[in-house]
């Protein structure tokens, strides 16, 4: 069903015999650079409202926008015609644009029927309610342009905070969740992020605020994987984050596989650059140069780097908080080798310590494997990767990758030794790895365990484990019964705190415990700890696991003992259950007709397949269509509509005798692991 058949439904079947409020719909495309793409300007006003062009490019922060033609409309909407476009193409959008809504029409009731064109009706609430996925700004198309230096800075990140009707939560609070994770995914996403105070929202579209809690999780990442390299002999450096033109253009593939998100520096103060510098995506050209010139000799290697730093990719997808991002901090991994063994010996021990991140401190499960030609790291010579899932939208999501990059870029910079054998020998090129891990893994976290009361955070990389409340106290309470039993409390802490238990305690009388349990809820805390008077009396505490509400009553003289096997026992029942629901929606599938039908059930599909790219593009091209008469089941937020090849899993299935390739008739040489992804 195409998107101008499923935006018809939401109109009035027939014209009404009331007068309709006319309205335009008109699509600017700003001025950028030859080699910039525009984001189009998308404004819907009352036909009487004057929309001036100069006021659109204030309010959109664009320059010079013109009525977008038609060629625009083909390539952002799919649309075959600047005067066939409806707000129905919205839904073809293949990329972020800016939607401005006239003040006047946010003035109309909901009840009020708006004229779109001669043939299409809708109420102003339906109207509105289909608008709610994409980012609004509200315009005053009154008021006079303002100077330059006066314009207010606002993020097209923020997105309105009102759900769709249908996603609201029954019994929400206003300080907690209302929407409903399984009725609006990306709108639950954004609340419980927000909500849960883990980030905030920046100025500059797809960059965002680490606060405390979500920094802590990355800390307590680093703990581990830093503890892990360091025993391998790796070693911390730092690398400026500038690479000019030059050097980044050094090897080819490279440059080609991440030229269109490379941000380039073109000015300082009001003088032009010389020579534009670009901001790293990734430090390979940064860093090679270096090693090429400290390493004269076979005895110098191996040489193990590690940096902990931030990159940027400039990304013009719809961005997405910790998945998608214009910067993120991740751990980049740089080593050289002797020879090839030890160099893809080494791949395979950090995909091991991802693994250990996301399984051991994530409790998130994941397929280890080998990405495809096509999807491996530009200019390696292969990659692998550790995979993850998403239940709720059915898609995979890249967790980590550990590449070997064989000797492409030791040629390229000319890193090379003299032959242990002898000078008579031909000099050997080193054999290099680069290995990635990203805050990313925080949103997979979020996205896997959390609920509609907010947070659920595993307690290994929770900024704080376990939050004490005193309960129980009221108006009838004595004032000498209220101080033992916030004293108890203070004790309960400092023993956890001693034992290695990351606990703080809440004694503000101000709030009623009611209250504090949904806050603490909200932030994801993994457990809750009740002192009231008839445990004060009993000598014990109640404890309540953030995940489940499970209750145990533990004894105060075994505090230090049940308290981490409680967190231990935590950890494994998320891992469990996040586990059986990737077990449950990754199936295997040998024929094409079964393909499409078991994609839009949610699941990971597991296929003999050919190896060979264009069966790899067909098999992505092919299951975005609706070719099995089922409905897709869509995520407007996610880049792609058909199954990416996710890995080659390193554990495979047995292949048949003379089996063949799911989509073509070659060969199978393998399985791949295929779905819709992030």
């Amino acid at each position: 069903m195409s998107v101008v058949e499923d935006f018809a439904k939401l109109c009035l079947a027939d014209k009404p015999a009331e007068a309709a409020i006319a309205t335009k719909s008109l699509v600017f495309k700003p001025k950028t650079a030859k080699t910039a793409t525009p984001i189009p300007i998308v404004v819907i006003a009352l036909h009487t409202t004057t929309t001036a062009s100069n006021l659109i490019a204030q309010e959109a922060s664009a320059k010079d926008p013109r009525l977008a033609r038609d060629d625009l409309m083909k390539s952002f909407f799919n649309c075959d015609s600047a005067r066939g476009f409806t707000l129905a193409y919205l839904a073809n959008a293949t990329s972020e644009f800016t939607l401005l809504i006239d003040q006047n029409l946010e003035s109309v009731e909901d009840s009020a029927i708006l004229q779109l064109n001669d043939d299409l009706f809708i109420t102003k609430a339906e109207l509105y309610k289909y608008l709610t996925p994409y980012t609004k700004k509200v315009v005053d198309f009154s008021k006079e342009v303002a100077s330059k230096d006066s314009l207010p800075k606002k993020s097209k990140d923020a997105k309105k905070a009102a759900p769709p009707p249908s996603a609201a939560l029954d019994d929400a609070k206003l300080i907690g969740i209302t929407v409903d994770k399984a009725k609006d995914f990306p709108g639950w996403y954004q609340q419980v992020l927000t909500k849960g105070e883990m980030l905030d929202y920046y100025d500059v579209s797809g960059c965002y605020i680490l606060r405390p809690p979500s920094y802590a999780i990355w800390e307590q990442i680093q703990q581990y994987f830093d503890a892990k390299i360091k025993a391998l002999g790796v070693q911390n450096a730092y690398f400026p984050m500038f690479v000019s033109s030059r050097v980044l253009e050094k090897e080819k593939d490279h440059v080609e596989g991440f030229a269109p998100e490379v941000a380039w520096v073109t000015r300082a103060g009001s003088s032009e650059l010389d020579e534009p510098i670009a901001i790293r995506p990734t430090s390979e050209t940064v860093m090679y140069p270096y090693y090429a010139k400290w390493v004269q000799s076979y005895r110098d290697l191996p040489l193990k780097l590690n940096q902990w730093n931030s990159v940027v990719r400039w990304e013009f997808k719809h961005p997405q908080p910790f998945l998608r991002t214009r910067e993120f901090l991740w751990q980049e991994g740089h080593t050289a080798f002797l020879n090839s063994d030890e160099a893809q010996e080494e791949v395979l021990q950090i995909l091991d310590y991802y693994a250990g991140v996301y399984e051991e401190l994530l409790a998130v499960p994941v397929i280890k494997g080998k990405k495809t030609e096509k999807e491996k790291f530009a200019g390696g010579d292969f990659t692998t990767t550790v995979e993850g899932y998403i239940p709720q939208t059915g898609r995979g999501i890249q967790g980590g990758t550990s590449h070997h990059l064989g000797q492409n870029f030791s040629k390229m910079f000319n890193l090379s030794v003299e032959n242990p054998l002898g000078a008579e020998h031909p000099k050997i090129f080193a054999y290099q790895n680069s290995w990635g891990l990203s805050t990313r893994t925080i949103g997979v976290m979020v996205m896997i365990h959390s609920d509609n009361k907010g947070l659920v955070i595993p307690p290994r990389v929770s900024q704080f484990q376990a939050v004490v409340i005193p309960v129980g106290i009221t108006k009838k309470t004595s004032d000498e019964q209220r101080v033992l039993i916030h004293e108890s409390s203070k004790e309960i802490e400092s023993r956890l705190k001693k034992s290695g238990i990351r606990a703080f305690g809440d004694y503000n009388d101000n709030y009623t415990p009611g209250w504090k349990f949904s806050q603490y809820e909200l932030k994801g805390i993994p457990i809750r700890i009740e002192m009231g008077p008839k445990d004060l009396e009993n000598k014990q505490v109640v404890v309540v696991r953030r995940n489940d509400s499970r209750k145990y009553t533990v004894k105060l003289d075994e505090l230090e003992t049940r308290i981490p096997e409680i967190l231990d026992e935590l950890h494994n029942d998320l891992y469990s259950k996040a586990k059986e629901l990737f077990d449950t929606h990754r199936v295997i599938v040998d024929e094409w007709k079964d393909f499409v039908p078991n994609l839009n059930k949610k699941n990971i599909i597991l296929s003999p397949w050919c190896g060979v790219m264009d069966c790899e593009e067909d098999i992505k091209d092919s299951s975005a269509k609706q070719d099995d008469g089922e409905e897709i089941e869509t995520d407007d937020k996610s880049p792609s509509m058909g199954a990416k090849s996710l890995c080659i899993p390193f554990n495979q299935p047995e292949l048949k005798e003379g089996q063949k390739c799911v989509k073509c008739d070659r060969k199978a040489i393998n399985y791949c692991m295929f779905g819709r992804s992030y």
